[in-house]
Parts: C-alpha cells; structure tokens; sequence
C-alpha cells in the first residue's frame, strides 16, 4: 500500500473505533441504538440520556484529546528535528497542570478550573519563549527553558499537593493530574474544540513548508521558508492544541511521543503524509485507551496510567526497530 493511501484505512478505522466506544458501558448501546439515536428518532428514554449525555461527549473528547496530542507531538519533532520531543516540550502541560490544581485547590467551579489550565499553559510557553529570546538563544535554548519552567511548574504542582485537604482536594488534584475523561460532558467538548481546530488549521495548510525544517534551517530558507517564522507558527499552534487537550483530560503522557512514530512506520517521515494519519490515528487510539479505562476493571483507570503502560513497552519497540534511522 502506498503511503498516501493510508488515510482512507486510518479514517474507517477512527469510524469503527468510535463506534466502538459508544457502544460500549455499563450500559451497553447495540447497533441498532446507535443508529437509532444518530437519525434521532429515539424514544427519549435511557438509551437516548446515555448517548446523547454521556457516551458521545466522552468520545468526542477522547477523538479530540488523541488528535490534538499526536499532531502536536508530530510536529514538534519535525520543527525541532528530534524524534523524541513530545507536545510538552515546552512546559505547556506542566503549565496547564499547575493552573488546573491550582483552580481545584481554590475550590473554582469545574469551567473556571479548565479556563484556569487553559490559560497557564499559554502563559508557561509564552515564558518559554520570551526567555530564551531574551538570552538570545535558538531551538536548543528555548527547549531548555521550557524543561526549567516546567520543572518550576511541577514543583509548585508538588506544594499545592502538600497544602491540600487530604479527604477531598488531594485526591481530586492526583485523580486529573493522571487524566480522565469520567467527566466529560457536552460543554467541555464545545470549549475545546475551537481552540484544537484553530491549531491545527494552520498545521494542515503549511504542512509541506513544516516538513521543510526537517532538512535544517539553512536548506529551509534555500527552499524559500522563513524557518524561525514557520517554527514560531508550530509552537503556537501545538502549544494551543496541547493547552485545550490538557485542560478537558488533564495530563496525558506518551501520546504525542510514541503516536507520531508508529504511524512513521506506515507513512514515512514525510510530514505532509504523516500529520493527517496522525491525527486520524491518534484520535482512533486514545478512543481505545478510554474503552479500556472504563472497562478493564471496576473502578475506572486513569488514562495516563494506560498510555504509560502502553507506551513505554510500545516506545522501546519502536526504538529496537527503527533506531538506526534516528541516530542521525
């Protein structure tokens, strides 16, 4: 199969999985439901709560969340030409995680808490950046800025955990911190949705110039590309998907990182081909992931318990594979 032929497969595949998750539940939804309530010609009962209220807004979140983390992650590593930076790079979910705890720790209503999160990883990557341009550094300075703030973000993650009620806010502060979507409703998509779209726009449209910073700045701008404009265009519009993401599901690791390298082994490393498999496949996995938080015991599972546990064995595989090619 050729790798432009991909994401016609990719996109059957995100259909089937979302399917997938709502039909699956405590309360499980059968075909015929689903597609009962898609023509809306439910009856308004359980099964009409359980979709329109509870399932799909939870889906939609998991698709939104997976799509906005692996694009992201895919196009940091291209910008900054490393393949193991992922979409907190920069200090934006350890930003985005200190201003969520610190909302739940003020007691801040549930919008107030993800406006709040939203908000402080702007605010960390805009530091990021200010910084390293005032220390006059390139690439390699801004990514140690953003290691050092987001050090100093989780670090005052650490001290509102220490001065929280340990019957309600703490377990509340290391249940978001580890990711979930047990409490996804119709209005945390609503909110989320513009700002991830408004990221990826630009990310679609430029995605033959981005794949052009692969090739080092010098030949970028032989080839007519303003990298440092181009790779402030990636920042920002990762940095916002990667905000929204955070502040509806809290902090997911591994999906920007290892997401981007399996679909590479289907697509190739060219960006252009691999952003829309990735946000096709990233969207399908982190659907899968969120099944099986709900699923696979009594109790849900915390989604960044899950990618860990899938990523780590995943991520040394693919290092065990394709190593050689990225030691250039």
């Amino acid at each position: 199969m050729s790798d432009k032929s991909w994401t016609l497969p990719l996109g059957l595949v995100l259909l089937g999985v979302l399917l997938l998750g709502i039909a699956l539940g405590p309360y499980p939804l059968s075909p015929a439901q689903i597609w009962t309530e898609l023509t809306r010609q439910g009856t308004g009962g359980t099964e009409t709560t359980v979709f329109w209220n509870i399932r799909l807004p939870r889906v939609l979140a998991a698709a939104l969340t997976g799509a906005a983390l692996a694009a992201a992650g895919a196009a940091y590593q291209t910008a900054f030409r490393n393949p193991l930076v992922s979409p907190d790079i920069l200090g934006v979910s350890a930003g985005a995680g200190f201003g969520a705890v610190l909302g739940i720790y003020l007691g801040l209503p549930v919008l107030m808490i993800q406006l709040l999160g939203f908000g402080t990883g702007l605010v960390t990557v805009l530091l990021v950046v200010g910084l390293s341009l005032a220390l006059g550094g390139g690439v390699l300075v801004m990514v140690l800025c953003g290691i050092a703030l987001g050090a100093l973000a989780g670090a005052g993650i650490s001290l509102i955990k220490l001065l929280a009620d340990t019957e309600n806010q703490l377990p509340a502060i290391t249940f978001w911190l580890m990711g979930s979507l047990a409490g996804a409703k119709r209005g945390d998509v609503l909110a989320a949705a513009p700002a991830i779209l408004l990221g990826l726009v630009p990310l679609i449209l430029l995605r033959w110039r981005i794949g052009l910073l692969a090739l080092g700045d010098d030949e970028a701008k032989s080839l007519g590309v303003h990298a440092g404009r181009l790779r402030a265009i990636v920042v920002a519009s990762a940095t916002l998907m990667t905000a929204a993401a955070v502040s509806m599901a809290g902090v997911i690791g591994w999906v920007g990182l290892m997401v981007p390298h399996m679909l590479r082994l289907l697509t190739g490393p060219r960006f252009d081909r691999l952003l829309p498999a990735t946000i096709l496949g990233g969207a399908a996995f982190m659907v899968l992931v969120d099944c099986g938080a709900r699923m696979l015991a009594r109790q849900e599972i915390p989604l960044g318990l899950l990618t860990a546990v899938l990523g780590a064995p995943i991520f040394i595989l693919l290092l065990a594979r394709s190593g050689t090619g990225w030691r250039s």
